[in-house]
């Protein structure tokens, strides 16, 4: 089914204007790097967790 909507889409690319093509490209990548970004910051927050333990 992904599949199937994912040609469909790619098939209608060349009709949109090349605009629409490169805000929805910018989009997708912005989606992206912030996602990375949130998994980065997540990691660091909870590595020192792990690895310097207090000793108490």
């Amino acid at each position: 089914m992904k599949t199937l909507l994912f040609t469909g889409l790619l098939a209608l690319t060349p009709l949109l204007q090349g605009c629409t093509v490169l805000a929805i490209a910018d989009v997708a990548a912005s989606t992206v790097v912030y996602g990375v970004k949130t998994v980065v910051n997540v990691v660091d927050a909870v590595t020192p967790d792990i690895i310097n333990k207090k000793k108490d």
